[in-house]
């Protein structure tokens, strides 16, 4: 069921909302969380697409807040709010509002918002693009138990890590880190095997690639080794090299599908690494609401490269 709202209030909303729950009969009780996500007209349609898709998992209220201050003093200093409530069907058990902010009111975001969250919920704010400086800070951020960005949406990605780094706050992760988790999990397992002095690690990918920059941070920090970046085509990482006494370790990925594990004194294995959608994951990002202290060790050991150099 669809609820268009023009020139509306947040007790409208509320109203609205639980009209449409009674009409399709579908109960709040089974939401685990808020979703806030920050964007804007042009982007907004796949991120809530990803979002709905993750949803079927974790069902959750998503409130999409697109901000519309105008071009013009006149636009801008005309304020009112236009939504859109969504109960079932594409939703599933869960509830999309789409918030549109006009004029100034498009500044006072946090206002808007709090009224809408579900009580003794998690929160979590998603910025796909367009992440505030210091997420922690900001108002919409001091919400949310998770903060979720994505570094390979801005010009230099690598850059933004090193940003990202100095303001780390508990609950803060990024999709760039979140692409990595199967490469990681491979990884991890392959080493849980006996295998001898890792010596040094190559990691290949894209140029500019934020996930390959995390990744390679990683096992700098959790090998005590150098680690080199080299460029590929891609598409993403394409490839982790891992030189040991006895040889090398080799996760490869040319295709961005299927990689093969090569490990010295064992046979070959392929392993299915396909390039995941933005929907599994946000979904992946979901499951977990606690700080993930090893993304946070990976920025600061970054941080704590960049000084030395």
């Amino acid at each position: 069921m669809k609820i268009d709202l023009t020139d509306t209030t947040v007790s409208q909303i509320n109203a609205a909302l639980v009209q449409a729950r009674r009409a399709t009969g579908t109960p709040a009780v089974g939401i685990v969380l808020t979703l806030v996500i920050v964007t804007d007209e042009g982007n907004h349609y796949d991120a809530l697409k990803a979002a709905s898709e993750a949803s079927k998992e974790h069902p959750s209220r998503i409130l999409v807040v697109i901000r519309r201050p105008g071009r013009s003093s006149r636009e801008h200093a005309g304020s009112h709010l236009d939504a859109e409530v969504r109960v079932g069907g594409e939703t599933g058990s869960g509830e999309t509002v789409l918030l549109r902010l006009h004029g100034e009111l498009s500044a006072h975001a946090y206002s808007v918002v709090l009224p809408l969250l579900l009580p003794d919920a998690p929160v979590v704010v998603w910025w796909p693009q367009d992440a505030p400086a210091h997420p922690e800070r900001d108002l919409l951020g001091t919400l949310a138990q998770r903060r979720i960005m994505d570094a390979a949406a801005n010009e230099d990605p690598v850059a933004v890590l090193g940003a990202r780094a100095e303001v780390y706050s508990p609950g803060d992760t990024d999709l760039a880190w979140t692409r990595i988790t199967p490469w990681r999990s491979v990884l991890a397992a392959a080493l849980d095997q006996k295998h001898g002095r890792i010596d040094s690690a190559v990691v290949e990918g894209e140029e500019h690639n934020p996930s390959t920059e995390l990744l390679a941070l990683w096992l700098a920090e959790r090998l005590g080794v150098p680690v080199e970046r080299v460029p590929t085509p891609g598409p993403g990482i394409t490839a982790v090299r891992l030189l040991t006494e006895d040889g090398t370790i080799c996760l490869d990925r040319p295709t961005g599908s299927l990689a093969k594990l090569a490990v010295p004194g064992q046979p070959d294995r392929h392993v299915a690494l396909h390039r995941r959608s933005t929907a599994e994951l946000i979904a992946e990002e979901l499951r977990r609401l606690d700080p993930d202290e090893a993304y946070a060790e990976a920025l600061r050991f970054g941080a704590a490269a960049g000084a030395q150099r």
